[in-house]
């Protein structure tokens, strides 16, 4: 009797697992013919009894439920490609050959559902779906690096900070090779995957002018991003400390010492920042920009003439540059105030008034220097309504009434076409 039942047993055990073993099949075969829905059907009807599969049965089960969750790779949630990553890593625990080509599908859906995301503004997303991807194929940093940007630009910063500082710690520089060929029917440029295949379409006759170029290293924005990280939580010192950390590897960095500059200029160390970036621009003799900047600090730090010798240079390299007129005009203005100052003290004596006499002379000239400038502003920036309003002001103090009312007009113009816009 025993016997008997032992037999029955076996036998209605034999029936289930063939019956599963169908129904996962079945998935096998509504996958290739992407019938996603129908797939999880069937691998729903089997679930039930999957503990008593053999192993290749349970693989080939976590495999296609891990396609059918992926299905296209177009709109699918975010928890369905989390589920997805979980079935391929369990079908590649179980031995299954083609579990990593199933991560590899859910990790290129992850990406593209975290373009789509950050198209979107949901950086948040986009950055836990990129570090997803990263996990699933550690190789590619790129997704580790963007995956950072992007919780900068949500505003996760212990996030980015941690992602950053894996980044620094794997010796990331973000530096590749990429080829490219233009699409003769298109004429857009377009990235290829390799040399091969970028070689394969040039012989084809449908692109022509194939470039290799190298790209340039992300080493020196992630210390930076770092160190504007650490100020942003009010940690200045681990600031320093990451862009020296960098610097060490590449102390004359132009980049870096540029990096290292603004977190002084952040931390509203002016003096340092002035020292940094001089060494900058011995570097970098030709660049505007940087002789700009050094002006601005000197200005900040009450060193007029240097900040207008460096606003000279600027003007020099690049004699378009109207911001640098404007800030010497300011700064030449900003004299202004102490004689005035100076000049309210003085009492009704001769000798005051010779000395109040001397004082508006003083007055009237930085006038006339600040003058040219401000006329090659307009000149450069004719919609520039504070140049004028200041230009106006500034002759009406030299007398000049016809050319202030000049100014006045021009002003009332701009305002006029301001409001209407």
């Amino acid at each position: 009797m025993k016997t008997r039942i032992f037999t029955a047993v076996l036998a209605l055990s034999t029936v289930v697992a063939f019956a599963q073993n169908r129904e996962i099949k079945r998935a096998g075969k509504a996958i290739e013919k992407g019938e996603f829905l129908e797939a999880r059907n069937y691998l729903q009807q089997a679930e039930p009894k999957l503990a008593d599969a053999k192993q290749d049965s349970k693989a080939d089960y976590y495999l296609y439920k891990g396609y059918a969750l992926v299905g296209n790779g177009e709109n699918v949630p975010t928890n369905s490609l989390m589920e997805a990553t979980e079935a391929f890593k369990k079908a590649q625990e179980l031995g299954h050959e083609e579990a990593q080509q199933g991560l590899t599908t859910a990790s290129n859906a992850l990406v593209n559902a975290a373009i789509a995301d950050q198209q979107g503004q949901n950086f948040s997303a986009a950055a836990d779906k990129l570090y997803t991807a990263y996990q699933l194929n550690a190789q590619d940093t790129l997704y580790l690096y963007y995956s950072a940007s992007n919780a900068v630009n949500a505003k996760e910063y212990k996030k980015s900070l941690e992602y950053y500082k894996e980044l620094q710690d794997l010796g990331f520089t973000g530096i590749e090779t990429q080829y490219t060929a233009v699409n003769k029917e298109t004429g857009e440029e377009e990235l290829m995957g390799s040399k091969e295949q970028r070689d394969l379409f040039i012989k084809s006759g449908d692109y022509e002018n194939p470039q290799t170029r190298v790209t340039e290293s992300k080493k020196d924005e992630i210390a930076k991003n770092i160190a504007l990280i650490y100020i942003q939580e009010g940690e200045n010192e681990k600031a320093i400390e990451a862009i020296e950390r960098a610097l060490e590897d590449s102390p004359n960095d132009p980049a870096l010492l540029q990096a290292q500059a603004d977190v002084y200029y952040n931390m509203g160390d002016m003096a340092k920042y002035r020292e940094i970036m001089e060494k900058v621009a011995e570097q970098n003799p030709d660049n505007a920009v940087l002789f700009y900047n050094l002006g601005v600090s000197s200005a900040e730090l009450g060193e007029n003439d240097r900040a207008i010798e460096y606003y000279n240079r600027a003007i020099e390299l690049d004699p378009e540059m109207s911001n640098a007129r404007i800030n010497i005009a300011y700064v030449l203005l900003s004299e202004e105030t102490p004689l005035v100052e100076e000049m309210n003290k003085l009492g009704m004596s001769k000798a005051d008034q010779k000395k109040y006499d001397e004082l508006a002379e003083k007055r009237q000239e930085i006038y006339r220097k600040a003058l040219p400038h401000l006329e090659k502003v307009t000149t450069n920036d004719p919609n520039n309504i504070e140049a004028f309003r200041t230009l106006m002001n500034i002759h009406y103090q030299l007398g000049n009434n016809e050319k202030a009312e000049e100014m006045k007009a021009k002003i009332d113009e701009l305002e006029t076409q301001a409001a209407s816009q």
